[in-house]
C-alpha cells in the first residue's frame, strides 16, 4: 500500500470505518437460511413485493428525471431571488425523516388534503394507491438527481453552451446537444441514485400508502412485517436488497468514472490552449 503521505493513523481509523459498516452486512449474510433461500424469496408476498418495487421505483425514477432536470438547469444556470431558499427547499427530503415526508404527502395528497379534498370531488383518490406510492418514491428520491446533476452542471461550465449559442444554436438546441450530453453521466448516474432510494422507501410510503398486498406493499414493507412472522424470509429479502444496492453503487461509480475523464481531458485541452475554463454562477 502506499500511504502517499497519508499518516498510519488516518488509515487506521478509516479501516475501523470500513469494518463498521461491511461487518453488520456480513453478519446478516451468515444469517441467511442459504438452503431455503430460494423458497424464501419466491412466496407469493415477496415476489408480489418485489414486482411492485421494482415497477412503482423504475416510475417514479423516470419523474425524478422529468422533473428533475428542468430543476437542475434552473438552479444551475440561471440567478433568481430567493434562489438558496428553493434549493434548500428543494433538497430538504434529504434530511427529513421519512414519516414527516409521508405525513406532508397526507397533507396535500389525502382525502382531507389541501389538493386531495378536490380530487376527491373529481373522483379521483390517489392516498393508500399504487399511485401514492410512486409519488413517495419520487418525493424522497427527487433530491437525489437534483442534487448530482446539479454539482455536474457547474463543474461542467457553460463554455460550450456559450459557443453553441454565438454560433446561432436556439437554447433548447443548446440544451439538447450540448448540456445534457456534457452531463449525461452524471444525470445516468443520479437516476441510478433515484431508482436506489425509490426502491428502499420506507416511511414515507407506509404512512402515504399503507401496506396492501399487490397494491402498495413494497419490499421493504413487506421484509418489516416478514420480521415478526418469519425472520428467516426477512433476512433472506434483506439480501436480496443488499444485493441491488450493491449493483446500483457499482453502477453509478462506473457510469461518473466517464464525466471524471471527459472534464480532466477538457480542462487538459483548456490548458494547452490557453483558453480559461468558464465556470458556472
Amino acid at each position: 500500500m502506499k500511504l502517499n503521505g497519508v499518516p498510519r493513523w488516518v488509515i487506521a481509523v478509516a479501516v475501523i470505518g470500513g469494518l463498521f459498516v461491511a461487518f453488520p452486512l456480513v453478519a446478516m449474510a451468515t444469517r441467511v437460511d442459504w438452503p431455503h433461500f430460494g423458497s424464501l424469496v419466491t412466496s407469493e408476498a415477496s415476489v408480489a413485493a418485489l414486482l411492485l418495487s421494482l415497477r412503482t421505483s423504475l416510475i417514479a425514477t423516470a419523474l425524478c428525471v422529468i422533473l428533475g432536470v428542468p430543476m437542475a438547469l434552473v438552479l444551475a444556470r440561471t440567478t433568481f431571488p430567493g434562489q438558496r431558499v428553493v434549493r434548500a427547499i428543494v433538497l430538504l427530503p434529504l434530511v427529513l425523516p421519512p414519516v414527516i415526508g409521508g405525513i406532508a404527502l397526507l397533507s396535500a395528497f389525502g382525502r382531507q388534503g389541501l389538493l386531495g379534498r378536490q380530487l376527491e370531488i373529481a373522483g379521483i383518490s390517489i392516498a393508500f394507491s399504487t399511485t401514492a406510492v410512486i409519488l413517495a418514491q419520487t418525493f424522497v428520491a427527487l433530491p437525489f438527481l437534483v442534487l448530482s446533476l446539479e454539482s455536474s452542471l457547474r463543474l461542467a461550465g457553460t463554455r460550450y453552451e456559450v459557443v453553441a449559442a454565438t454560433l446561432g444554436a436556439r437554447p433548447s438546441t443548446v440544451l439538447l446537444r450540448v448540456t445534457l450530453p456534457l452531463v449525461l453521466p452524471a444525470l445516468l448516474s443520479g437516476a441510478v441514485l433515484s431508482f436506489a432510494r425509490a426502491l428502499g422507501e420506507f416511511g414515507a410510503t407506509l404512512t402515504f400508502a399503507g401496506s396492501l398486498q399487490g397494491v402498495t406493499r413494497t419490499l421493504p414493507l413487506e421484509i418489516y412485517l416478514q420480521r415478526e412472522v418469519d425472520p428467516d424470509a426477512a433476512v433472506a429479502l434483506s439480501s436480496v436488497l443488499v444485493a441491488i444496492a450493491l449493483l446500483v453503487v457499482g453502477l453509478t461509480l462506473r457510469s461518473s468514472a466517464p464525466l471524471r475523464s471527459s472534464l480532466s481531458l477538457r480542462s487538459g485541452l483548456a490548458e494547452r490552449s490557453g483558453i480559461p475554463e468558464r465556470g458556472a454562477r
